[in-house]
């Protein structure tokens, strides 16, 4: 509806500019972008609509990108029946810049995935030895990337091995392992104390190759090989089979990071933000879930509406920050998850992964975290578009 409004308005735009003002042509034209990218793009985080118009030399020219088909056709239709002239240059992503290997997977044990083309960018996230990602854009020696939560940012090319489509359907349909400690090692030969290959963290994924009684042979996605002990991974179908998601094994999953140290933007073992911890517990119990605390809020089942904790469970999310005022808007800026004892529990990464409680009668009260709680979202056995079930599609 409110596209269709901003139709209207530039129609009258148009009737008025038909003098060959085209200074009022390009503002009806940026409200037409802007409300296409309101229904289509609305979060920068997930999708990509930059598109403006200017005017020079008397002509309409239409620059910026996309990664969304269904927005870039809809401004196009929109212009076509507006009867507008104009020159497109605008890119659909992924475009020619990338070439046919638009594809690729991580390489090493955690990729850095930065805000900005550039080592010094703000680190927006991190992935996994073996994720699968989508590549949009290159400049530089950093590609722009989408990952498997639809999470687009930038990674310097060393963190990835580029694939076409064929090479990466066939990692896709490999047999895998995925490693389930902490932290680890893929070694030269079938010996604890021979070279190491690199380091792996806990999620990594790696081809399956062969095994005897206590090694892993595996592949890495650049066909690097080595061998992966027994006692520290799971043949990953296997794995995902028996998987039983449970309250119990997210507080196992979560009291295993106990300890480790906060990383802004950090989603593995190395170092972990608030999301990228909640995420890493509900990626180990079978689900891929938004990235972000306040996208994390989005999805999932809403408990706890008078905030009073009586109807949690353990491992819903509890999310914080600043409710919604008449002039601004409400802002997550952390999130737990509820262990559901009787202590009023909850563990999050806040300096490091703790825990924490509600009630103030105990010693590690957080009055802080309890005068900004908004409420809570419960993700075990929830369907939600915004949260993927790996068993539904064993693949990562």
């Amino acid at each position: 509806m409110k596209f269709y409004k901003t139709l209207f308005i530039f129609i009258g735009i148009l009737i008025v500019s038909c003098s060959g003002k085209n200074a009022l042509l390009v503002t009806g034209l940026e409200g037409v972008s802007k409300s296409i990218k309101a229904q289509y793009a609305p979060d920068k985080r997930v999708a990509i609509f930059d598109i403006s118009f200017d005017n020079s030399d008397n002509k309409i020219i239409a620059t910026g990108m996309t990664n969304s088909k269904e927005a870039y056709q809809k401004l196009v239709d929109s212009l076509t029946s507006l009867d507008v002239s104009y020159i497109n240059n605008i890119r659909v992503l992924p475009d020619t810049v990338v070439g046919n290997k638009m594809f690729a997977v991580a390489r090493n044990s955690v990729i850095n995935i930065r805000s900005a083309p550039k080592h010094s960018a703000e680190l927006g996230t991190q992935g996994l030895l073996g994720m699968s990602l989508k590549i949009l854009d290159k400049e530089g020696d950093f590609y722009r990337i989408q990952t498997p939560d639809n999470y687009i940012s930038w990674v310097d090319k060393g963190g990835i091995q580029k694939m076409n489509k064929g090479e990466f359907d066939s990692w896709n349909a490999s047999k895998k392992i995925i490693f389930t400690k902490n932290f680890g090692y893929v070694y030269a030969s079938k010996n604890k104390n021979a070279e190491i290959i690199s380091d792996i963290t806990l999620g990594g994924l790696l081809k399956y190759l062969s095994e005897d009684a206590t090694f892993y042979e595996v592949k890495y996605p650049d066909n690097r090989t080595g061998f992966i002990k027994k006692s520290e991974a799971v043949v990953y179908e296997n794995w995902l089979t028996n998987l039983q998601p449970s309250k119990e094994n997210v507080e196992k999953v979560a009291k295993n990071l106990e300890g480790f140290p906060y990383l802004w933007g950090g989603t593995s073992s190395k170092g972990i933000d608030c999301s990228g911890f909640t995420k890493m517990v509900y990626l180990m119990n079978g689900y891929v879930i938004p990235r972000d605390a306040s996208q994390q809020i989005n999805a999932g089942k809403e408990v706890d509406e008078k905030l009073n904790f009586e109807n949690l469970e353990k491992g819903d999310l509890l999310f914080f920050g600043t409710e919604a005022t008449e002039t601004k808007k409400r802002r997550v800026v952390h999130v737990g998850l509820w262990l559901g004892n009787n202590k009023q529990e909850f563990i999050h990464a806040s300096g490091n992964v703790h825990i924490s409680s509600m009630d103030s009668l105990q010693p590690n009260f957080d009055l802080f975290n309890k005068k900004r709680y908004l409420g809570s979202k419960r993700y075990l056995g929830i369907k939600d578009k915004d949260i993927i079930n790996l068993k539904e599609k064993l693949k990562y």
